[in-house]
């Protein structure tokens, strides 16, 4: 390549000289990552240890004096928080509140030894129970379970009973599992605990193989679509625990149009009971959140709203008798203790491993991108891929205790952070409250109305809903993003969850390559006495140089724009190759034509010659400036090729400037500057004022020969 400058001439000695980079043998490669592999040593044991367990790098220099008090007061608000929530979300999951503080249990435990985040509260997350809950009661309604029914009994009892005795079909519907007899409740928590194991294996797998780029394909527009029109979806099957309407849960797509159908069908047979509680609750939990924004800089810790809630209904149901006087539906029975470990049914496996593959990947993606957001808003770092094993544990482990699926919850994260959280200490700190709660006070939610856990998840959902207050000010911002945002959010609510997601990814996908098919083709002038050239359509005092087209195209080169790419060459330089040969064709064959008419009249026909025609154009080269293509493949290079010969045809010729070095390989794979790349010197250039002054001096020669050949 060569560069040169108005007063140099056109051919220059090399300014720029491409390392030589040797590629080691494939083998050689292999052998070396092998023996790094299998090579054990003390200090390669520990930095194992501690780069799966970080607990063990930062907990032997927790500076106690500073940071507990921090971590006590945050691991016991989230750990306040925590308790209702995951006994409401129990709700949306379609097991029973004594699996959802389970849950909730392990997995702060299991991230605080194996996180690399200090904020992020690993548990319960809304979105994460409904597409468990969707999962669980389309395999109930395969399995014949009548799915409006309410549980007769729940925790340890009920499932030891389902799984220690043989129960009759003629008393109470069964299915055999792993050869037991297991009833409703019995099978819904295997299934969400098959549904579990394997979502948390593709997660490691996904960590193992650093699989960890598929959360790309996640945009910020899609997520957050998706989470709102979740958020519709979970709204929308709370509603009839608010009314206390008993009518079954829809499985299957459009849940939201079914259920509102639903819901105004039976909305004669409303609890009156359970409306009444209902309104009570939602005034005093928005009341609570409101006094919470408006006076966050004076609060030192958020106000127990929901704790609140729970105990005060929880008296009021029991006293007030409302369960068996207003037929009231309760949470039932949750006992104390834990029930003994149980492996995951594999025969349940096959009916979801499908399902588990968008419950992963959506875990791992809200808690990679929360890790690293607080990781950066507190000065500190995380790694990724670690954190996707953690979150892959916090589903293996769990699943075997009764567990499902968890992920990484924004508003508990944002509580411990603004409540001085330190380390993941406060994680324990929260688990131990939820200990208390399992080991204590379990019993004492008995007489919990279901539509008070229904308001405290209705509730938890504002800060998702409120997405739509800011669809004007997204539109101005991003029309496509926008667009993203509510074609995600409609297929999720109005079609199904996981379908959403799919729809979501593939739109976002479909709009990056729809503005790669249409990219800007601009024009480019020069600043005065400048090197410098930009779109004379953007700035102003810009002069194209003289018999120059300047383009710069504004894409990657590849089989999907290709069309495109030469049509707007076409249209910016206003003269078509093909066009242009066949006006000049028509014009030569009429100047034939013309030449055999007077040969016929004039004797002295042989002095007579045809007209050459050659039909002078406005400019003799289009330099393209290649700064803004990141890359080309084979059809662009073909592409470039035959736009080389077809302007070469009219007599203009085509200068590639400031390509990038991928660009530059590709095409001389592709044999772009001929054998052994001998016309690279006078085709390619390291900046568009080289190309412009090299066109222009080659034109000026050719001028100057064709003068001195007529002369």
């Amino acid at each position: 390549m060569e560069e040169v400058t108005e007063t140099e001439p056109a051919t220059t000695s090399l300014l720029l000289e491409r390392r030589v980079h040797q590629r080691q043998p494939t083998a050689s490669v292999i052998k070396s990552k092998l023996k790094q592999g299998v090579t054990c040593s003390v200090p390669r044991v520990r930095s194992t240890l501690t780069g799966f367990f970080p607990v063990l790098r930062w907990l032997p220099k927790y500076k106690l004096q500073e940071y507990i008090w921090g971590d006590l007061m945050s691991g016991m608000i989230v750990g306040i928080i925590l308790v209702p929530q995951a006994i409401a979300y129990c709700l949306l999951a379609g097991v029973e509140p004594l699996y959802g503080l389970y849950t909730s249990f392990y997995a702060n435990i299991i991230y605080f030894l194996m996180g690399t985040s200090k904020h992020v509260s690993v548990g319960i997350f809304s979105l994460m129970s409904l597409m468990v809950g969707q999962v669980v009661d389309r395999e109930l309604f395969l399995a014949g379970f009548d799915l409006s029914e309410d549980p007769i009994a729940s925790g340890p009892d009920k499932f030891n009973a389902s799984v220690d005795t043989n129960i009759t079909v003629g008393q109470l519907h069964s299915v055999d599992l792993m050869g037991l007899q297991c009833d409703k409740e019995c099978y819904a928590i295997s299934i969400a605990a098959a549904l579990t194991l394997l979502a948390g294996v593709y997660q490691v797998i996904m960590a193992v193989f650093r699989l960890g780029f598929v959360s790309v394909y996640l945009s910020t527009p899609m997520l957050d679509g998706f989470a709102t029109g979740a958020s519709v979806t979970i709204l929308t099957v709370q509603v009839k625990y608010l009314l206390g309407l008993k009518i079954p849960r829809h499985h299957g797509y459009s849940t939201v149009v079914v259920t509102w159908f639903n819901i105004f069908a039976s909305i004669h047979k409303t609890n009156l009971c359970d409306f009444i509680t209902s309104v009570i609750c939602i005034l005093i939990l928005v009341a609570g959140k409101e006094i919470q924004e408006r006076y966050k800089d004076r609060l030192k810790i958020p106000l127990p709203t929901e704790l609140v809630v729970v105990a005060g209904a929880t008296l009021a149901s029991h006293f007030g008798e409302l369960n068996t006087r207003y037929g009231s539906s309760v949470s039932g029975h949750i006992p104390t203790g834990f029930i003994p470990p149980r492996v995951p049914s594999f025969s349940l496996m096959p009916q979801v491993a499908l399902d588990a593959i968008p419950l992963a990947v959506i875990s791992f993606a809200f808690t990679v991108s929360l890790s690293e957001m607080f990781a950066k808003k507190n000065g500190y770092t995380v790694r990724p891929n670690q954190e996707m094993l953690a979150i892959g544990f916090c589903n293996i482990v769990p699943s075997f205790f009764h567990c499902f699926t968890t992920s990484a919850a924004l508003a508990k994260t944002m509580v411990k952070d603004s409540t001085g959280c330190q380390t993941q200490v406060s994680s324990l700190i929260s688990a131990l409250v939820v200990l208390l709660v399992l080991l204590f006070f379990a019993p004492f939610f008995y007489a919990l109305q279901k539509c008070v856990l229904a308001c405290i998840i209705i509730i938890s959902l504002r800060g998702a809903l409120r997405k739509f207050k800011d669809v004007p000010a997204k539109w101005r911002n991003s029309r496509s993003d926008t667009i993203v945002w509510l074609v995600t959010m409609l297929a999720t609510a109005l079609i199904s969850v996981e379908l959403g997601l799919l729809v979501g990814i593939s739109f976002s996908m479909i709009c990056i390559i729809f503005k790669t098919q249409k990219p800007k083709v601009s024009l480019l002038g020069r600043a005065t006495d400048t090197d410098l050239y930009e779109d004379v359509d953007e700035y102003k005092n810009l002069v194209p140089p003289p018999r120059v087209h300047v383009l710069r195209f504004q894409a990657p080169l590849y089989y999907a724009n290709k069309d495109t790419f030469l049509k707007s060459i076409y249209k910016v330089v206003k003269v078509e190759p093909f066009l242009e040969i066949t006006k000049r064709n028509k014009a030569q064959k009429k100047a034939k034509e013309r030449y055999l008419k007077q040969a016929k009249g004039d004797k002295n026909n042989g002095q007579l010659t045809p007209e050459l025609i050659q039909r002078e154009l406005e400019f003799h080269t289009i330099v393209l400036d290649c700064s803004a293509i990141p890359f080309i493949d084979s059809t662009g290079v073909a592409t470039f090729k035959g736009l080389f010969k077809e302007y070469k045809e009219i007599g203009v010729n085509i200068l590639l400037a400031s390509c990038n070095t991928s660009i530059i390989d590709t095409l001389k794979k592709g044999q772009f500057f001929g054998k052994n790349d001998k016309d690279m010197s006078s085709l390619l250039f390291h900046t568009v004022h080289a190309a412009v002054i090299h066109a222009n001096s080659t034109y000026a020669a050719a001028q100057s020969r064709s003068e001195d050949s007529v002369v």
